[in-house]
């Protein structure tokens, strides 16, 4: 068995042709969810990928693993039943932003609610990219699209704003081009145990191309994103000098190591764990020009887990029930017998 487990990317690569445009971000994130999978031990045979409608939720056709490709924005709905159903599966929710953020939304708030045992990875190209281009739940105020020829006038969803007041207990945030913090997120959030929610910023090449450039720019990288390490000081910069501080109000800003007095003990170092999501809002919150953005794994903490919780309290009345089969049940109350 421990012979069998010994996975390659390969063997998580289906036979079906890959149908996404040249230079799109989604074949990044599937190198770097087969990755993952494939270093985690468990047989195939107990993966199950799940997608609602959109480019990236041809997910499953590409997958060696079960799936099942179901209805625009049910994703998350169908994966919980197939997770309480089968609570020994490894389930992973594959969505955009249009399907998990606009159609499926009440059905996204809820899972992070209930806190269920599967893996949320939402493609967000800010646009409908199946469709052809009309502005979805994250595009930016002003967002010039087919639906919205004069500029968008509404304000965008944060996914991570969504999760945190679900009171979500994981949330990380990847870019569809950095295949090893993809890779690292995704097995962060298949390590924890409960609902695990990632945002990777993915690039549609074809109706919003470039909507991350500002973030992805070789030159600029490095001073506008912020990757996160559990228990290690949130600093950034290309020379390693930027850093994340308190000010006088508690609120975050932007320091250099060795200006104004400032040394590297000022820095606030990152706790993934801590149950109080304040700070981790303000981090989900930070945007440029302003602040850099975060990156990595941003919430993981503990919380009861549904399907566990489920499956502890059919066991618990089942042991206490007087009814224990069918025949127990018909034979209940006041029975007549006919003759």
């Amino acid at each position: 068995m421990a012979e069998l487990l010994q996975y390659t990317v390969k063997d998580f690569k289906s036979e079906n042709e890959v149908r996404w445009c040249p230079g799109c971000g989604d074949y990044a994130i599937m190198n770097a969810v087969q990755r993952t999978m494939a270093g985690m031990g468990i047989p195939r045979e107990k993966f199950a990928v799940i997608s609602g409608i959109g480019c990236s939720s041809r997910f499953p056709y590409y997958m060696s693993t079960y799936g099942f490709h179901t209805i625009h924005g049910r994703a998350t709905a169908v994966a919980s039943g197939v997770k309480l159903a089968n609570p020994e599966l490894n389930v992973w929710v594959i969505t955009g932003d249009g399907d998990g953020m606009a159609i499926g939304g009440n059905h996204f708030i809820h899972l992070i609610r209930r806190n269920i045992d599967l893996n949320v990875i939402l493609f967000n190209n800010r646009i409908y990219g199946l469709t052809k281009g009309q502005y979805s739940p994250t595009s930016e105020r002003g967002k010039k699209t087919k639906t919205s020829p004069f500029g968008t006038i509404e304000d965008p969803f944060v996914p991570g704003q969504l999760v945190i007041g679900a009171r979500g207990t994981f949330f990380a945030r990847s870019i569809d081009g950095n295949l090893k913090l993809s890779q690292s997120v995704f097995e962060s959030a298949a390590s924890h145990k409960g609902t695990s929610m990632v945002e990777v910023l993915q690039n549609c090449v074809i109706f919003n191309d470039g909507a991350h450039d500002m973030l992805t720019d070789p030159l600029y990288r490095a001073d506008r994103q912020l990757i996160l390490e559990h228990g290690k000081p949130m600093i950034f910069g290309a020379n390693n000098d930027k850093g994340i501080a308190f000010d006088n109000r508690g609120k975050l800003k932007v320091v250099t190591i060795g200006e104004n007095g400032v040394t590297a003990d000022d820095i606030l170092v990152h706790d993934e764990t801590e149950q109080d999501p304040t700070l981790h809002m303000a981090l989900i919150n930070m945007q440029l020009p302003e602040f850099p953005v975060a990156l990595g794994v941003i919430r993981k903490v503990e919380a009861p887990v549904y399907d566990a919780e489920m499956v502890a309290q059919i066991k618990q009345v089942q042991q206490t029930a007087k009814v224990k089969c069918v025949d127990d049940l018909l034979k209940s109350g006041n029975t007549w017998e006919v003759k």
